[in-house]
């Protein structure tokens, strides 16, 4: 209105009304010419979530449209798209039966604690060693020594142990590893009537018997000796866990050995009428 009753120019008819000069430059009645651009970008947007404007424009040449990067950036933030922020990925935790911190063995296969540790072979091949520890006698009572264990190397290994002991612990402690939220380990606490105690995440204080295990064992035998083989490790692996149980004096059983506090507390009890 300005520029047709008083003849000024379009500049200046902006600077009075305090408008920019770009509304000026398409008729509003228009069919935008980008129409089928930011069609095409939201289409992008939707089928690739994690990709930005600078890809689309690739793509876009690749199809055969004539743009600068420019232009798709100017587009790209008109349509208000925008890669969305990462997320912290959910871990999976499993159900505990009993809550860790509220948990004590107090007898024999009461609780046993699992966990994994790994070393390398000198060609640099990774030894996955399973840990199964009895926590009211501190007996060792499994060290699977493999490249890799699953949760089905670690069921089978929960049964030889229950095979040769006669029984099914009362429940197991554990971290929340894939191997150990598993359904075949569920299922197999589940048919062998065995409770869980999964510890927090990022809470292995809560899983000390296990870990002081560990750490003895990394002491003394996986920090001094180079395995050269994967035999070489299950065979050191093994003679140092029968030493373990059977010769090395535990303070916390009164410089007993795991296998003779064992064996003493089953000669003591009280027997069952």
């Amino acid at each position: 209105m300005l520029q047709e009753r008083l003849g000024i120019s379009q500049r200046r008819a902006c600077r009075i009304v305090g408008q920019h000069r770009s509304t000026q430059r398409h008729d509003p009645g228009e069919v935008d010419p980008d129409r089928d651009l930011r069609t095409r970008l939201r289409c992008f947007a939707r089928d690739h979530p994690r990709w930005g404007y600078r890809r689309a424009h690739a793509v876009l040449v690749r199809e055969g449209y004539c743009l600068n990067r420019k232009k798709v950036q100017r587009l790209w933030r008109e349509e208000g798209l925008r890669v969305p922020p990462r997320h912290r990925k959910r871990a999976r935790l499993g159900t505990s039966t009993t809550p860790a911190d509220r948990l004590a063995a107090t007898s024999p296969d009461h609780v046993w604690a699992l966990d994994y540790q790994f070393d390398v072979t000198a060609t640099g091949r990774v030894i996955k060693i399973l840990h199964v520890v009895d926590e009211f006698t501190r007996e060792s009572l499994s060290d699977l020594v493999d490249h890799s264990i699953d949760a089905d190397a670690t069921v089978a290994a929960l049964d030889k142990i229950a095979g040769a002991r006669g029984t099914h612990p009362r429940f197991i402690r554990c971290d929340n590893g894939p191997e150990l939220t598993a359904n075949a380990l569920r299922d197999w606490c589940r048919f062998g009537g065995a409770g869980t105690s999964y510890i927090d995440p990022g809470s292995p204080w809560q899983n000390p018997w296990v870990e002081s295990y560990g750490s003895r064992m990394r002491d003394e035998l996986l920090a001094i000796e180079q395995f050269d083989t994967m035999l070489e490790a299950q065979v050191l692996v093994a003679d140092w866990r029968a030493e373990y149980n059977d010769y090395r004096p535990h303070s916390a059983l009164g410089m007993l050995t795991p296998a003779e506090f064992a064996r003493q507390w089953r000669t003591n009890q009280p027997q069952l009428s």
